[in-house]
């Protein structure tokens, strides 16, 4: 290459090339795992279903995604990133992503199979589908902080994020079409419920060959930026040691970090699995309305955070955006559990809190992450974080499921349905509520701990680290 060729990495277009492959496998599978939400309340009545799962059933089943990943397999595969990279291990896990997709949609279309039969094989995918897609994060995430180090890396990461999570949006507005409403005697057929995932499955194999086309790119970068040796041997400097993770886990900020993540993303992403199951009932709405309503959460973040990406690598002050978002998030479930019942106002309000607060958060913790630990070792952080967070995402959706198939014992027709519809969004509103306080409480004293170590410049522009 000649002295005045410009790298990879001083290739402004290459670098929003690699950042548009990066996204489109992450746009597939927040659809994937989204892809029931807005239709979340037809599993209230299981015998309309020809796949006969109740709400207990779709809470279980949803929170299968965790299950490999909070058994041990997103820490180990993380450590595995970090040694093997993310060109082979990241290539694994998006393969396996698809995979578990895979086996999801043909337990859900298999006439043959019995409702447990049918849970049964899609918890088992759904957990392939979960770890692949866990794993795939992370090496998306650690590859945007590798190609825009230095750079816009807090804008790249929400830019990131927004367009993952349109893949959210476009779930939330597709897959109640997908899946026509059917009147009181009517059934849905597997015919009908089978359809998000087929479209979902279809934008993960999109996603798959994009992904290869990053990892061409990305070998080359290593090649011109001297990362690799002729013969294949890293740098010694650049080498995965197992004392690493000790470092990682004993980094109070890292902890911090990591708390802040489970408690404040359980308190949307678990909320969002049984959005429409809440909001109906609290604000008297219809499925069509409800189903716009969730869909302003991943659209708000589509507009916001990308900005509050932009201005995190101008001005920083990470910690105050991490207070800010969580504190926005609690406001807006206390006005989901509290405010006046059957105004929509309301509603439109509350998750308009909801969607910008969960834009704050992630715009500002996630590039904090490689001030506070070494590049090599950022798969094993960004792991140990999902990690953390899988595990409240096993836990909640399966205690909110069980909140609702207990609360909810009339049938649809009687006078108490809907009392009883209220109660159970109310009362798994508490869950909510309670995850809220805790992740405001662990944003505060991130903060205070930046105070005081200014050194570590977690509130400093990113192009100042």
């Amino acid at each position: 290459m000649s002295s005045n060729a410009k790298t990879l990495k001083a290739s402004k277009i290459a670098c929003w090339i690699a950042l548009a492959c990066l996204v489109v496998p992450m746009f597939g599978s927040y659809f994937f795992d989204d892809m029931f939400s807005t239709v979340s309340h037809i599993f209230k009545n299981p015998q309309m279903l020809q796949l006969g799962w109740d709400a207990a059933d779709f809470g279980l089943y949803a929170g299968a995604y965790s299950l490999l990943c909070v058994w041990g397999g997103l820490v180990i595969c993380g450590i595995l990133l970090d040694i093997y990279g993310v060109r082979l291990v990241g290539s694994i896990f998006v393969g396996l992503m698809v995979l578990g997709s895979a086996v999801v949609t043909f337990a859900i279309s298999n006439p043959s199979f019995s409702p447990k039969t049918a849970l049964a094989v899609a918890y088992a995918g759904c957990t392939v589908f979960g770890l692949g897609s866990e794993i795939a994060g992370v090496a998306v995430t650690r590859s945007i902080a590798k190609w825009f180090k230095g750079k816009n890396v807090a804008l790249a990461m929400g830019l990131q994020l927004a367009i993952a999570r349109l893949g959210t949006a476009f779930a939330f507005f597709l897959s109640p079409i997908l899946v026509a409403e059917k009147v009181q005697g009517e059934v849905y057929l597997l015919s009908d419920t089978n359809k998000p995932a087929i479209v979902g499955l279809a934008l993960l194999f999109a996603g798959a060959i994009l992904w290869a086309v990053f990892v061409a790119m990305d070998a080359r970068y290593d090649k011109q930026e001297g990362i690799m040796k002729v013969k294949g041997e890293v740098k010694e400097d650049d080498k995965f040691r197992f004392s690493d993770i000790l470092k990682v886990l004993s980094n109070g900020r890292f902890i911090m970090i990591s708390l802040l993540c489970v408690f404040f993303y359980c308190c949307i992403i678990s909320f969002k699995k049984f959005g429409t199951s809440i909001l109906m009932p609290r604000f008297d709405l219809n499925v069509n309305t409800a189903k716009w309503m969730i869909t302003m959460i991943p659209f708000f973040t589509v507009v916001f955070t990308p900005l509050f990406g932009a201005l995190v690598d101008k001005i920083g002050k990470a910690t105050t955006w991490m207070i800010s978002g969580a504190v926005l998030v609690f406001l807006s479930h206390i006005l989901i559990a509290f405010a006046p019942e059957g105004v929509p106002f309301w509603g439109y309000f509350a998750i308009a809190l909801l969607g910008v607060g969960y834009s704050l958060v992630p715009s500002a913790m996630w590039p904090t992450v490689p001030k506070i630990v070494p590049e090599k070792n950022l798969g094993t952080a960004y792991s140990l974080i999902y990690w953390i967070q899988n595990m409240g995402m096993l836990l909640v959706p399966i205690f909110v499921g069980a909140i609702f198939k207990n609360q909810i014992t009339a049938d649809p027709a009687d006078m108490v349905y809907h009392s009883q519809e209220v109660v159970a969004a109310v009362h798994a509103e508490y869950i909510f509520l309670g995850l809220g306080i805790v992740a405001i409480t662990v944003a505060v004293l991130l903060s205070i701990n930046s105070r005081k170590h200014p050194e570590l410049k977690i509130d400093c522009p990113s192009k100042e680290v």
